[in-house]
């Protein structure tokens, strides 16, 4: 080979050699860069309860995502008092933590605790449950799409009934996702003109209080076609109240979540049918909102994951 043409090749090579690990170079740095924005991350959680299944199954979610991106979670729950989970966020922002997850006790007095986790800096992010306070800034709320959730439970409702007949609705007011399933629930009954909404009272989300009120509103509404339970604590407890009246049957029950022993009632014929919810997703999802925002990207404000119906027909 000539002299020059062995120069021009050597050059270009060389040329080459630079170029692929200049890219390699720049690569890598990117990879660094990525890697160091969620390197070392604490994520503070306060969930509603852990003593659900869905709860239960949300925590997982949390947990998977979390471990997959090597980030730490701190899980505790208000177990359905505001004051305790105001006192949890709190030491999240004594702690430092790099971002907050809270599915509230109380949408609206959980406010000041978020406002509190704003004023230091640290990003807020609400699962399940949404802030209805004023004056709070949420990064984004990762939720099952609640409004479309209580319409699929109303159609559940006007089927079992023959589309005629009065409905009590088992309530829950001071959860902002409950007040979608029934805002939802209450417009889709409305396409029903035979069907008439004689109750909405509360039985705090709780089997027990549920029970309660499921039985004052039957005696009240003796020829009661159905219950609208809006978790399956409410609907669980509503079914306790029918049976013990002698109304198993006569008096269809439609609940929300599809919990273990809510399938298992509904097999058995006592619930007619559940909305189903994905709260593992939603926790996974959450985690994943999470890492966009401390790594620079942008979130969505909402996220919402879709509902479907459990009957009978659908199987365990």
């Amino acid at each position: 080979m000539h002299s020059y043409a062995r120069t021009l090749l050597i050059t270009i090579i060389t040329g080459l050699a630079f170029t692929v690990l200049g890219c390699g170079s720049k690569d890598a740095d990117k990879a660094k860069a990525d890697a160091s924005a969620t390197d070392g991350i604490t994520i503070g959680v306060s969930l509603l309860t852990r003593t659900h299944p869905f709860y239960q199954d949300l925590e997982q979610g949390l947990r998977e995502a979390a471990d997959s991106n090597g980030f730490q979670l701190r899980v505790t729950a208000g177990e359905f008092d505001v004051a305790k989970q105001k006192d949890q966020i709190q030491d999240f922002i004594t702690q430092k933590v790099n971002a907050i997850i809270v599915c509230p006790c109380d949408s609206r007095s959980i406010g000041t605790a978020i406002k509190a986790a704003n004023d230091a800096g640290i990003p807020v992010f609400t699962a399940d449950i949404a802030c209805l306070a004023e004056g709070v800034h949420i990064v984004s709320h990762v939720a099952s799409d609640n409004i479309a959730g209580g319409k699929l439970a109303a159609r559940a409702v006007a089927e079992a009934i023959g589309k005629s007949g009065k409905v009590a609705i088992i309530d829950h007011p001071e959860v902002e996702s409950v007040i979608q399933r029934v805002k939802g629930f209450e417009e889709e009954i409305a396409n029903y003109p035979d069907i008439t909404v004689v109750a909405k009272l509360s039985g705090h989300g709780v089997k027990d209080q549920a029970f309660r009120t499921a039985e004052d509103i039957l005696q009240s509404h003796p020829d009661l076609a159905a219950f609208f339970g809006i978790n399956d604590d409410s609907a669980l407890g509503a079914m306790a109240a029918v049976e013990k009246s002698g109304k198993s049957g006569k008096v269809k029950i439609v609940g929300f979540d599809a919990v273990p022993e809510a399938r298992q009632a509904i097999q058995a014929g006592g619930i007619y049918a559940d909305v189903i919810q994905q709260p593992k997703l939603i926790g996974q999802t959450t985690i994943n909102a999470v890492k966009t925002y401390l790594s620079g990207g942008t979130v969505q404000p909402t996220i919402l994951i879709p509902c479907d119906l459990y009957t009978k027909t659908s199987g365990n």
